[in-house]
């Protein structure tokens, strides 16, 4: 008989076996066995009347849950009882979190065992590790599995209660979450104090200095920061809402006039130092990562989201490179510390190891996920050239290891410099920073993926000069300066804001940012996180009529009853009756306030200092502004954001919809009219008039930053000339050309074997770029991200028997995919990386395939059907709606 041991995934399942004796069978649950039904379908006949059974809890009967197989899952469910019969003990190795416990006792409740079982817990995948857990098994945690229902219970009633109220009054598709709401509220009051920011300036001096009147010594600058002995205004002395100097305190506000002035003045003037500081700085490392600045410094240095971080450290995990990936402790483990302090050792010496082993403690109340931070797996560390890995494998395995081996070196020590300059009545302040010794700067620099070259960027040089010495002017400028509004958050920012708030947990945090990216309510531009105006109307109808489901506070203190059912300090059952049906509950809420909710209302933002109201349609954002008894009404470009929405935009969108769009004027070789318009994706020119004989005439969108005021004649005659051939590459002979795309301006060598695109950089301008220039960024190895071509595969198949192109595997913003030529699929639920052959990716790729022409031999057929009769038509309208109905109980958010 052998003994049977589950886990959550078919890879870990892989791992733990190389460490198990024969005997042992492992096989994999595929994540949760049972959940709550998502959908109407699931939700079992014997109670589809009643009326909480679209909520998925009895809420009149102790909020009982009703668990449901998913469809997906039967035929697992069915493998595992089969598997069970043979075995004469069962083990449940889910993870060691909530969730993972949760799972294990979903798998007891379903299994029902009639042979001995126990729950066997560890943090990493390593021989000694599963040894150890396998000598120490334990019961299921029934705290921590009530912990883990209540948390589900709660998001379900919150996401199932609000959002067909959203869709009632504002779209259909939204969601409101317990942690995903004040996550959107915090982007939209971002954008708020976006749109409230106003603009300051001042000026200054900049000097290049040499240490001597010979100007032909190393340079240093300096910078003016008193006139007179009065100090300077700089950005920060600024009021954010009145764009003027904060009230209060005394500066002098340098304009252009007065600074080039003052640079006149100040013209072959003696200079001398009037003083020279230095401070010694001692840094420390950083305590290893847990599961928030995983994400943060992942988004950072990898531009990796946090959804695309976590899938990437649960691989890891799951092959045995590093320690359980969800975690609130920075704790280390004295294997961990040994292991770290050798790599130290053994790469950088002595003298780069701290006097004492550093340890690290938790200073978050509710840290309570996982022993461990995360950290390379094993009594010994792997260097990263040890490992085999690649692509964001390599990259993020990197990235723990340096910050793992760093929290166990010396301090890094500087030396601080400024020095003081007096110029007649000008006084400059030059600063610099002198690395006396790296430390732990020689391994892992925050912000930086080169360690060694991080260090020379930190090191500021100032030539030795003392007190009286009086340096050389090279050159003395006149510099002008704007405040900025307000930083918008990063995936990095917004996760660090949430923790540091209490809001929700961080192994949350990449699904709840995936949910408010994929619902719409935000966009990454830049890796920023760009609000939406449904955003907007969302949390405005949220805040009004459900302050505390958006309050930080509120769902902080909500996050701290739930760990503190985990612990036994309260109790699940009464939180749950107060929350949702007490005096003040949200089921008390909703129907108070359903009613007293105007639609129309819900649907119209109010944004000052714009006479037009921005309402939410069907299609999105739109203008809408009463004309005589007219009313006038255009859609928002989706790439202008509510931020940057202002009065002149609206009288440019109006302008055309009620007068058509400007002409810029006659195409000096074709004669016909060019015109400048607005789009939904912003700013574009256009060729001649829409006819039956041209219902496409040629369009070219306007470069980034180029408003359509600037649009000139010139300009448009030459972005519709594109694209320019620039000439022929000198190796292959292939035409060269620059063109325009949906990324931005570019240049394209368009060879026989393959089209090779580079990006324009900053000060290129597409219509006068030359094939010098091109040939220039064609021979820069890519760095983009954007396309497989650019990435490096997790796995090679082969050649395509077809056409002996080759099939790979490559990671993608939605988990791993096969690739071939234009033909993406993504592989099976339940496969991972290394059960894909060549012979299965040839399945799944003709699969693929033969679906798109049944699905446009199927439209075709739609096609010729349109002549039908009405009632066909009302059928079908009639149909629609259910299918609406269908997909909004389907869509509604459980965070």
């Amino acid at each position: 008989m052998s003994t049977l041991v589950i886990v959550e995934s078919p890879t870990k399942a892989r791992t733990i076996r190389n460490y198990l004796p024969s005997e042992y069978l492992v096989e994999a649950s595929m994540g949760h066995v049972r959940d709550l039904p998502q959908s109407a379908k699931e939700i079992p006949e014997a109670v589809k009347a009643e009326k909480w059974a679209q909520l998925g809890v009895n809420i009149h009967a102790d909020f009982e849950p009703l668990y449901v197989i998913p469809k997906d899952k039967k035929k697992v469910v069915s493998q595992l009882k089969e598997a069970l019969k043979g075995a004469s003990e069962l083990i449940l190795a889910t993870d060691e979190d909530r969730e993972g416990e949760s799972i294990s006792w979903h798998l007891y409740q379903l299994l029902k065992p009639k042979v001995p079982t126990k729950r066997m817990v560890f943090h990493e995948i390593t021989r000694d590790a599963i040894k150890k857990a396998l000598d120490n098994c334990r019961n299921i945690d029934e705290k921590l599995v009530r912990a883990q229902e209540t948390r589900r219970i709660l998001d379900r009633l919150v996401g199932y209660t609000l959002s067909p109220l959203l869709w009632k009054k504002i779209a259909r598709g939204l969601s409101a979450g317990r942690v995903q709401s004040v996550a959107v509220r915090l982007l939209v009051n971002k954008e708020r104090d976006r749109r409230a920011f106003h603009q300051g300036s001042y000026w200054d001096l900049k000097a290049i200095l040499t240490p001597a009147r010979d100007k032909g010594k190393p340079t240093f600058t300096a910078q003016l920061v008193t006139l007179a002995g009065t100090k300077l205004a700089t950005g920060s002395d600024f009021d954010p809402a009145t764009g003027q100097i904060t009230p209060g305190k005394k500066l002098l506000l340098l304009n252009e006039d007065g600074a080039r002035e003052l640079k006149e003045r100040l013209r072959d003037k003696n200079w001398s130092v009037k003083n020279v500081e230095e401070r010694p700085v001692t840094r420390k490392p950083a305590a290893p990562f847990t599961t928030s600045t995983l994400q943060q410094e992942a988004n950072r240095k990898l531009r990796l989201s946090a959804r695309d971080t976590m899938r990437t450290a649960q691989n890891l995990y799951e092959q045995g490179y590093i320690t359980y990936m969800r975690t609130d402790s920075v704790h280390l483990s004295e294997q961990a510390i040994a292991a770290a302090r050798d790599c130290v050792e053994k790469l950088y010496g002595k003298e780069y190891l701290s006097p004492k082993p550093r340890k690290y403690t938790t200073k978050s109340k509710g840290a309570q996920e996982a022993h461990e931070a995360i950290r390379p797996a094993g009594s010994s560390f792997r260097t990263p050239q040890e490992t085999g890995l690649n692509g964001r494998e390599l990259q993020l395995y990197d990235l723990i290891w340096k910050r793992t081996v760093a929290c166990q070196m010396a301090d890094s020590k500087q030396t601080q410099i400024t020095m003081q300059l007096q110029v007649e009545d000008a006084g400059f302040r030059s600063s610099g920073k002198r690395i006396d010794f790296p430390g732990f700067l020689r391994a892992y620099v925050e912000g930086s993926d080169d360690p060694e070259a991080a260090l020379e960027d930190k090191e500021v040089i100032l030539p030795n000069l003392k007190v009286g010495d009086n340096p050389g002017c090279k050159t003395l400028d006149a510099i002008g300066h704007e405040t900025q509004p307000p930083a918008r958050y990063t995936e990095a920012t917004l996760v660090k804001t949430l923790e540091s708030e209490g809001i929700g947990r961080p192994s949350t945090y990449a699904s709840i940012i995936g949910t408010i990216i994929d619902k719409g309510y935000a966009q990454l531009t830049n890796n920023a996180l760009v609000p939406s105006f449904t955003a907007f109307a969302v949390t405005n109808l949220l805040e009004k009529h459900f302050p505390d489901v958006v309050d930080p506070s509120f769902t902080s203190k909500m996050e701290q009853t739930l760990d503190d059912i985990s612990t036994g300090e309260a109790a699940w059952l009464p939180y749950l009756q107060d929350f949702y049906l007490g005096e003040e509950g949200l089921e008390t809420l909703v129907k108070e306030q359903e009613d007293q909710i105007d639609a129309n209302n819900a649907k119209t933002i109010e944004l000052e200092n714009l006479e037009a109201k921005v309402r939410i349609g069907k299609y999105g954002a739109y203008l809408e502004k009463e004309n005589g008894e007219d009313v006038v009404t255009v859609s928002i470009p989706q790439d202008l954001t509510p931020a940057d929405l202002d009065p002149e935009k609206v009288e440019v969108l109006l302008r055309q919809k009620t007068e058509g769009p400007d002409k810029l004027g006659i195409h000096p070789e074709l004669g016909e009219v060019i015109y400048a318009k607005i789009g939904p994706y912003g700013p574009y020119v256009q060729l001649g008039d829409k006819t039956d004989e041209n219902p496409k005439p040629k369009q070219a969108s306007l470069p980034k930053g180029v408003k359509l005021e600037d649009a000139t004649l010139e300009m448009a005659v030459g972005l519709l000339s594109l694209p320019r051939t620039l000439g022929n590459h000198p190796e292959s002979g292939a035409t060269i050309q620059a063109n325009i795309g949906r990324f931005g301006p570019y240049v394209v060598h368009n060879s026989k074997e393959k089209k090779d695109y580079r990006s324009l950089k900053a000060g290129d301008d597409v219509l006068t770029v030359t094939l010098e220039r091109a040939l220039e960024l064609l021979a820069t190895p890519k760095k983009g991200r954007g396309s497989s071509k650019s990435k490096t595969a997790l796995k090679e198949l082969g050649s395509h028997p077809d056409d002996d192109e080759a099939v790979n595997i490559y990671d993608g913003p939605y988990g791993p995919y096969i690739k071939h030529n234009k033909t993406n699929v993504s592989i099976p639920e339940g496969k991972s990386v290394e059960d894909i052959t060549l012979e299965i990716a040839l399945e799944l790729l003709a699969s693929k395939t033969s679906n798109k022409k049944s699905k446009s031999k199927s439209s075709k057929s739609s096609s010729k059907s349109k002549s039908s009769s009405s009632k066909s038509s009302t059928k079908s309208s009639k149909s629609s709606e259910s299918t609406a109905k269908k997909k909004s109980t389907k869509n509604a958010s459980l965070n």
